[in-house]
């Protein structure tokens, strides 16, 4: 990565999974990084605070406790130093909760989205990039997903507000010629990962002898994509603002994914393999809002950036399960 010393990022959700690993890219790139969170307790906040931990001990990386659906807060956040581009990962994640707390998304991925995005058309930033999803694809059968797809039929509300992000980012971006830039992520996984997600729920269970949940029989599949191919996706993508191009909107969307559709077997049988034990299964019908099958076309993104990922499974799953023993103490 190249040095990107005099760029000053603000990266919301820092003490997140994504966040916390593209503020340490940044940071190791020498920009000038301010990381904000609310710690909001949706998982383990030590977990977060531990992310939050291994940022600050970096000379150039200041961390804040801000609440971006706080109008007076964001404003304030923005007022407070020059940015001159913002990631913006802070969100409300996961489609199953989004069933039994629907205000969460509408607060933290409506209205904080909201809050950002106008005070970076009023302080005049540079680059807005913003994580949407793979999950805005909803019931699409054609594989694999092209952002060239319509995407008007959610099956989740989580993914509803993501796509309601990049229409918003849209009407910025047109409004006010503000460059803005949407990532659809893949199933990202890795050390530091979420513990609401397959490979920490599957390895916790796995390790103290517990069942797994396994939906559809195991008949599903993802484009598991690790948070180092995600991460330099990112930062690419950071440095290439999109322009206006004939009268059009300085607007992007990407898919970030693998390139690679994983049966939910196969991912059990290697993670099996990588921790010595036989999961205990539980088979489970298809949830709400699930889907069956994702699949990244990373062409755009290929093109516009030159990104490639290049992490097979094997390696990362070999390298989460390491830090998973490390963290957690596992033998």
């Amino acid at each position: 990565m190249r040095p990107l010393a005099g760029l000053r990022v603000l990266v919301t959700g820092a003490a997140g999974f994504i966040g916390m690993h593209v503020a340490a890219a940044l940071r190791d790139a020498h920009a000038d990084v301010t990381g904000v969170d609310n710690l909001d307790p949706y998982y383990d906040v030590a977990l977060k605070e531990a992310r939050i931990a291994t940022l600050a001990a970096k000379p150039g990386f200041e961390f804040r406790h801000v609440d971006l659906a706080d109008a007076r807060a964001c404003e304030a956040l923005f007022a407070s130093r020059p940015f001159t581009a913002v990631v913006h990962l802070a969100a409300q994640p996961g489609v199953r909760y989004s069933l039994v707390n629907p205000d969460a998304y509408v607060r933290n991925n409506l209205v904080a989205f909201g809050h950002v995005v106008e005070r970076c058309r009023q302080a005049r930033i540079a680059h807005l990039v913003y994580a949407s999803s793979s999950s805005v694809y909803g019931a699409n059968h054609q594989l694999p997903f092209s952002e060239d797809q319509r995407v008007d039929h959610p099956v989740s509300l989580y993914a509803a507000t993501k796509k309601a992000n990049e229409l918003m980012a849209h009407s910025y971006s047109h409004l006010f010629a503000l460059p803005t830039t949407g990532l659809r992520f893949f199933t990202v996984y890795g050390p530091w990962g979420r513990p609401d997600q397959a490979p920490m729920l599957f390895t916790k269970a796995i390790v103290e002898g517990r069942p797994i949940d396994v939906f559809n029989g195991g008949d599903m599949a993802r484009d598991f994509t690790y948070i180092d191919d995600v991460v330099e996706g990112v930062v690419r993508v950071l440095e290439r603002p999109p322009a206006p191009d004939a009268g059009a909107a300085p607007y992007a969307i990407y898919n970030v994914g693998n390139h690679e559709a994983v049966r939910l077997d196969a991912f059990i049988a290697l993670l099996e393999q990588l921790l010595g034990r036989r999961a205990l299964r539980n088979d489970r019908p298809m949830q709400p809002g699930d889907v069956k099958a994702t699949y990244a076309s990373i062409e755009r993104l290929q093109r516009a950036t030159g990104f490639t990922p290049r992490t097979p499974l094997a390696d990362g799953l070999a390298r989460f399960v390491a830090w998973y023993r490390d963290y957690y103490a596992v033998t």
